[in-house]
């Protein structure tokens, strides 16, 4: 929390607007290869994974959403709004980016960003929001996270004056790959070294039981 908090007071100082995020919790993924479910709900140690990921990279007091189809009474104990996606169809991160982005417009008129995270990563770093905003602040439209050489686009801070030209480019032009949005902004990109307490790549993900394992030997 207080990364963001210096950055807003660096904006301030500046004559810039400052950033008051949404944190959207990417929960739409089909979990093919953990067998099916909800893979961000499976128990690691002691909690869920998702609550791995939120006590690592979403800080208390702000915004918080879940963009998840299906019955939303499974992410009960989070105590979070669930929002199904706003347009038809399986359509990939961008449309879970989307509906946080008109969730804010429409629920929060006093968010300008929304930081989208996805939910089965539990080693994420704990400066990722910091620093994502940190990049706005230096003049970016927006960012996302790379680590290893390797981009991960749905860790990313979206403007919310995004919002209609997503729209368009999901719904008209049947657009589906991050990159190919995000190439048409400015996108900063922000490096991340590896998670110094296991080693691993902090955005190493859960998409098998081998996963599942390993993140357990590190956590035990």
């Amino acid at each position: 929390m207080v990364g963001l908090m210096a950055a807003r007071a660096d904006m301030a100082g500046s004559g810039m607007p400052a950033i008051n995020p949404l944190y959207l919790l990417l929960a739409g993924g089909k979990s093919r290869r953990m067998g099916g479910g909800d893979k961000n709900l499976i128990m690691l140690g002691d909690r869920p994974v998702l609550a791995h990921v939120m006590g690592r990279a979403v800080p208390y007091g702000v915004p918080v959403v879940i963009n998840a189809n299906g019955d939303p009474d499974r992410f009960t104990d989070f105590g979070l709004p669930v929002i199904a996606d706003v347009i038809d169809g399986f359509a990939g991160p961008l449309a879970g980016v989307l509906t946080g982005l008109e969730h804010a417009i429409a629920a929060h008129p006093e968010v300008t960003h929304v930081i989208s995270l996805a939910t089965d990563a539990p080693f994420l770093p704990r400066d990722l929001a910091a620093r994502l905003t940190a990049s706005v602040t230096d003049g970016a439209e927006m960012a996302q996270a790379r680590s290893n050489d390797r981009r991960h686009p749905v860790f990313a801070i979206w403007p919310v004056s995004m919002a209609a030209g997503l729209r368009a480019a999901l719904v008209d032009e049947g657009l589906r790959k991050i990159d190919d949005f995000t190439a048409r902004y400015d996108c900063a990109i922000v490096d991340f070294g590896d998670d110094p307490d296991t080693g691993l790549d902090p955005f190493t993900n859960l998409n098998t039981p081998e996963d599942l394992e390993m993140a357990r030997r590190h956590l035990g």
